[in-house]
């Protein structure tokens, strides 16, 4: 896991949220102590985090297609901000219960800035 610590102003906290933008658990809250994420903004930068919906605003477990979507709009901020290191956690695997197989293709062409868990 990555620790506050890496919080240098270039490293951004890639995590899971939910639509609402309420970080009260997992990652979410991760990111909401020590990375800066905006409480009640559930997608996109806030901080020195990025918000990846895995659930939506009633906190329902969002379909992979939806996720999907929304990774792609992180992989192309990603490749825009190349000045910038992401570290990407485990998005959807938690709290949102999907298997790392269903997850980890979604970042196989992710740019070089884009740091993602081991085996992914």
């Amino acid at each position: 896991m990555f620790t506050p610590d890496m919080n240098d102003g270039t490293n951004i906290f890639v995590f899971g949220s939910n639509e609402a933008g309420r970080h009260g658990r997992g990652a979410a809250l991760e990111a909401k102590l020590h990375w800066g994420a905006q409480q009640w903004v559930g997608r996109g930068r806030t901080g020195q985090a990025y918000a990846i919906p895995t659930k939506n605003s009633q906190l329902r477990v969002l379909m992979l297609p939806m996720i999907q979507l929304y990774v792609g709009f992180f992989l192309e901020y990603a490749r825009q901000r190349v000045e910038l290191t992401f570290l990407l956690t485990k998005i959807g695997c938690g709290l949102a219960g999907y298997q790392e197989s269903d997850i980890a293709p979604m970042f196989k062409n992710a740019p070089k800035n884009v740091i993602k868990p081991e085996n992914w």
